[in-house]
């Protein structure tokens, strides 16, 4: 079966929110492929899904094992006609009595979309921007760090003259010194108050000094009857916010326009390399610590396409993962990470640093980008020929995978981005975060994260969690939320942080 997960909270079953899997089980009982004396509990079935996504996770192709009746030739053409046309079911086939698509699946593919813009720099204004160079050069090491952001050295400067300096030089003399005090002095504001109705971006602070939306004068109650006073807001005010909103969406556009040179692309594979093999991604995932031993996973291959493609005049990376496993929250958490590094002209190594004992805070890239492409059963398929049984792939499936893939998936991901500048606003936030919690990815090293509180209930197995601090500024936890940009509800997660990507 295929699935986008937009508009769904997964694919597990869950009795409070509509999943891929209660979709899919109540077309099966409509249909009669699972008889009413089943339809209440889907364990009766021996219902098992081969791999649980998250909240808004798609998948071009996934498997579910279940004891199901068959006694019409059209049953996937029936079963399709009672799903959304978000979730298709390619067909079946029959097993040995034992199968199970969990126990014997071997491994996973998934792919993940992102941006080429994700691999800019932090604006030099930035908190992050900032401190790139003060560790870099505190450490020696600026000259190295300037070497790895060569294909890049200039961008920014060159954004500002085409883009934001026009801009400027068009405002009042009153205006513009309010809205540049806007933009490079008061570092920090965007990731603790982001504004929901305007377009985040990586550019710098860009904070009105008063919101439209959110800070108008309440109109004057009426007296004697007269009707209230419509609020009219002050002329250089509205020139500030209207000015901010044009540099916004000058950076938005300049992002869009960027096109990464084949060097950019193979510093984000130098980074991509260091996750193959076995490694203990404790810092990956939630629920885990250290020396917990279902924390190594072993990756066979994690490739960036060389070749982007452009949808909209925005710049597309794919990015394929092959697993044996994944945890809760890895696969966005090994992009995020594997991006930061580049874009903060960090040295490739680091990562391997994230395998040792010191728990630092990675964020979860948007769970938009990520999608299944199929789980893989070669050690079954091997042994089904002398079952008399036919293999568990997706060949014979292609041609309507691809038009579903398309239609449903990345045409999907790339309007949502288009209307939703995601990526952007996440890495916007890591930029401005103001403080240490992600300056790892500078020459400080992961001493230099001062990772500030102890776990909460989505990291509750450390043992010191007692002895630690209570926790940073209610404003800095409301920007890390931020930050993390959450696709599922860690409430939900299943015991050990057991989950896909």
């Amino acid at each position: 079966m295929g699935y986008s997960g937009t508009g769904y909270s997964g694919m597990q079953l869950n009795e409070q929110q509509r999943t891929i899997e209660g979709d899919l089980f109540t077309a099966l009982v409509n249909v009669g492929a699972v008889s009413k004396a089943n339809a209440a509990d889907p364990k009766k079935s021996s219902f098992v899904r081969c791999a649980r996504t998250d909240k808004g996770v798609h998948a071009a192709g996934n498997v579910v094992s279940l004891k199901m009746i068959v006694e019409d030739e059209d049953i996937i053409q029936r079963i399709n006609a009672e799903l959304s046309p978000q979730i298709r079911v390619w067909g079946y086939e029959v097993t040995s009595k034992s199968f199970s698509c969990y126990q014997m699946c071997d491994s996973r593919v998934y792919e993940y979309l992102m941006p080429s813009h994700c691999l800019l720099p932090p604006h030099p204004s930035t908190y992050l921007g900032k401190k790139i160079i003060e560790l870099a050069d505190k450490a020696g090491e600026l000259d190295a760090v300037t070497a790895r952001q060569e294909e890049v050295a200039s961008y920014w400067e060159d954004v500002d003259e085409k883009y934001i300096k026009p801009i400027l030089e068009a405002l009042p003399e009153n205006v513009r010194s309010i809205v540049e005090k806007s933009l490079y002095q008061d570092e920090g504001r965007d990731a603790l108050q982001p504004a929901e109705e305007e377009v985040v971006t990586s550019a710098p602070a860009e904070e009105p000094v008063q919101q439209e939306t959110s800070e108008q004068p309440v109109a004057e109650q009426p007296a004697d009857g007269e009707a209230p006073k419509p609020f009219v807001m002050d002329p250089r005010q509205k020139a500030i916010n209207d000015a901010i909103k044009s540099i916004k969406a000058a950076y938005l556009t300049a992002k869009r326009a960027y096109r990464a040179p084949a060097s950019r692309i193979a510093r984000l594979q130098e980074c991509l390399n260091r996750y193959e093999g076995t490694k203990n991604f404790h810092n990956y995932t939630i629920q885990k610590t250290h020396n917990d031993p279902s924390a190594k996973r072993h990756i066979k291959s994690f490739k960036a396409n060389t070749t982007p493609i452009i949808i909209d005049g925005t710049e597309w990376l794919s990015l394929k993962v092959h697993g044996q496993s994944f945890m809760m929250h890895q696969i966005r958490k090994m992009v995020a990470m594997a991006t930061m590094v580049v874009r903060s002209g960090c040295h490739p190594d680091r990562i391997t640093e994230t395998y040792g004992p010191e728990r630092i805070a990675i964020p979860k890239a948007p769970g938009l980008g990520l999608l299944l492409e199929r789980p893989i059963f070669d050690a079954y398929n091997n042994k089904a020929q002398g079952l008399d049984r036919q293999p568990i792939n997706f060949q014979k499936f292609e041609t309507e995978m691809n038009e579903f893939k398309q239609r449903e998936i990345y045409d999907r991901i790339f309007r949502e981005e288009e209307q939703s500048a995601g990526f952007g606003s996440f890495f916007n936030h890591i930029d401005h975060f103001p403080a240490g919690y992600f300056l790892y990815v500078t020459s400080g090293g992961i001493p230099a994260a001062k990772l500030a509180t102890a776990p909460t209930a989505a990291d509750p197995s450390s043992p010191k969690a007692s002895n630690r601090a209570r926790g940073p500024p209610r404003a800095q936890r409301d920007a890390l939320a931020a930050v993390e940009v959450e696709s599922e509800d860690e409430a939900d997660a299943p015991a050990r942080g057991e989950a896909e990507g």
